[in-house]
């Protein structure tokens, strides 16, 4: 169970609020030793939450037994991160909410190629940089059946036997 991720942005409060929207839960300063930035919990049983730093915070090792430590460094242009996210709204508001501030944000299925359609998601691309896959309640359901190792076993079973 991933109970939270950080992610950088160029304004973390603005961020931190359109994904509390898109959570239907709360939006505000992070609590926690960087400054400037703000987290978005979707209120669940879970505490799902999404941490949105500074863009130019990285975390990097510790020494000896030091815990973890932040340091500023140059934004990357992107990164090679993503996170499936299941939200309360519908997809009328994800498009909505992706259009009014600009962010580039489209349907797809995924799949091992074009003609094996998995299951369907949004890229919801946070101030077109960071990528978020943004499911729907009834987008979920068939995720959920995939992500475990019978079904991956299966599928990975069913594509090689159709391999020439």
């Amino acid at each position: 169970m991933i109970h939270h991720i950080s992610i950088p942005a160029r304004d973390p409060e603005h961020v931190a609020k359109v994904l509390a929207e898109l959570l239907g839960g709360y939006a505000g300063p992070f609590i926690g030793p960087i400054p400037g930035a703000w987290v978005a919990y979707a209120e669940d049983a879970h505490g799902t939450g999404l941490e949105v730093y500074p863009e130019r915070t990285t975390l990097v090792p510790g020494e000896g037994g030091d815990m973890g430590a932040v340091a500023l460094r140059d934004a990357p242009v992107a990164v090679a991160f993503h996170a499936l996210i299941s939200v309360k709204v519908g997809r009328g508001d994800i498009e909505r909410i992706g259009a009014r501030e600009g962010w580039r944000t489209q349907h797809f299925w995924r799949g091992p190629n074009p003609q094996v359609r998995l299951f369907e998601l949004y890229e919801f691309w946070v101030e077109n940089r960071i990528m978020l896959e943004l499911v729907t309640e009834d987008m979920v359901e068939a995720y959920r059946k995939l992500a475990q190792g019978p079904a991956q076993r299966d599928l990975l079973a069913r594509l090689a036997a159709a391999r020439p």
